[in-house]
């Protein structure tokens, strides 16, 4: 075990014993992240959904599949990147995240991003991108523009589960996954 994957596998761990706020009780399973320990590329979304707190894995549900056919169309294995969200716990019904919960979770997160240094973050969707990059984002506006936070280049595109809800963007997000592959391949 390398020793990011050590120290994400203890962050993990402390995030299990997490009572902070009213979703640690109502979880089925924490949500963590899954993929690589040592990605130069991370995803960030903003909660688990019913399937992913099923099973534990960001990611997994239709949303998920999408997200894994849009990496697949560019040429990046998801086990190359890192995928995790700012809540590590569902949010009854699938709601939005409340700015008290994403307070208390956050804080994982940047732990994890902290261990996984990764050189390219790329938020999926509006919440996150509202919360990383900056409170006033447009998705619709800003989605596949790049910004630099401190050490990493940072971009939003369409939460794959809004594109489910509205095809027509699935062009603009793959145009989006197109230039985050090939900024990602200049690292490699």
């Amino acid at each position: 075990m390398s020793e990011n994957a050590e120290k994400l596998s203890r962050l993990r761990t402390a995030c299990e014993g997490c009572q902070r706020c009213a979703l640690g009780r109502t979880r089925t399973n924490l949500v963590f992240g899954t993929g690589s320990p040592d990605a130069r590329l991370m995803f960030v979304g903003e909660a688990p959904g019913e399937r992913e707190d099923a099973t534990g894995i960001p990611f997994v549900g239709a949303a998920g599949q999408l997200l894994d056919r849009y990496l697949f169309a560019v040429g990046i294995p998801r086990d190359d990147v890192y995928i995790a969200n700012i809540l590590k716990c569902r949010p009854p019904q699938n709601r939005d995240p409340q700015p008290e919960e994403a307070d208390v979770c956050i804080a994982h997160l940047r732990e994890q991003v902290r261990i996984i240094r990764p050189a390219i973050v790329v938020c999926l969707g509006r919440i996150s991108a509202q919360r990383l990059i900056k409170p006033d984002f447009r998705i619709t506006r800003e989605h596949g523009t790049w910004f630099t936070r401190g050490a990493f280049s940072m971009c939003a595109v369409y939460h794959p589960s809004a594109l489910l809800r509205d095809p027509s963007k699935r062009e603009d997000m793959l145009e989006d996954m197109r230039v985050i592959a090939e900024k990602y391949r200049t690292l490699l």
